[in-house]
């Protein structure tokens, strides 16, 4: 399914993976693949690819999505050496890379990217049982990008961060999955304070890990007053 949000057409394809077109015909995408996601999806479309981290890096799936000249953007940590998959190392792709930290800026095309810490605060309720954070701070980026006039916010794999309440969003990605990223409720109250044009979830029910009640989720946000909608990446 297609979303119009003024003027972008998004859909989420499922686990991380959300396509962004511009009303110029510019496509952007956020961590495309894995977890069959994308299987028997060949658009090749993307001009721009944007990856927060190791467990979001598919580079099967990147060259299934991305345009011959594309540019792909991704964290500085991702590292083919430290994922147990095989996977092409980022600087190996066909395309050209660009390797970001997390306090970064750029413009590819009429798109303005800003990358923010994204990552579990160790005195945070996301830790494994040994009290270490799933995601520490340095695994990987979150991306607040600027496109057709409008904001996108996608915090990746990460907590309610302070610095994310700060920023202007107009479509916000909410990561809903719990037990390694934030929560639907933890979610619900980033989005009322962040006020966007529309929220979408997304990052949810993919695998058992990441079961959620996105219905619940969305009668959160709307009694807050803020515009929400749910994508169904099986209708894409």
């Amino acid at each position: 399914m297609t979303i119009k949000h003024d003027g972008l057409e998004v859909s989420w394809l499922g686990y991380a993976t959300v396509r962004i077109e511009s009303p110029d015909g510019f496509v952007v995408y956020f961590d495309p693949g894995r977890y069959g996601v994308l299987d028997d999806y060949y658009a090749r479309d993307g001009d721009l690819i944007l990856v927060t981290h190791d467990h979001h890096y598919d580079s099967d799936a990147i060259e299934q999505v991305a345009d011959e000249d594309a540019i792909v953007v991704a964290y500085e940590g991702v590292s083919a050496a430290n994922i147990d998959r095989d996977v092409t190392p980022v600087d190996d792709l066909p395309y050209e890379t660009i390797r970001v930290n997390d306090e970064d800026f750029l413009t590819v095309g009429e798109v303005d990217v800003w990358t923010l810490p994204a990552f579990n605060d160790p005195d945070g309720p996301h830790l494994r049982a040994n009290g270490d954070p799933y995601h520490p701070r340095g695994l990987g980026c979150a991306y607040h990008i600027s496109i057709g006039n409008r904001t996108v916010f996608w915090p990746g794999d990460s907590d309610v961060l302070d610095g994310f309440r700060h920023l202007e969003v107009s479509l916000f990605l909410a990561n809903i999955g719990g037990t390694v990223v934030m929560d639907r409720h933890e979610a619900a109250d980033l989005a009322e304070t962040l006020d966007p044009d529309l929220v979408l979830p997304i990052h949810y029910n993919t695998i058992p890990l990441l079961e959620t009640d996105d219905a619940a989720f969305v009668v959160d946000v709307a009694s807050r007053g803020i515009p929400v909608v749910l994508d169904d990446p099986e209708q894409v």
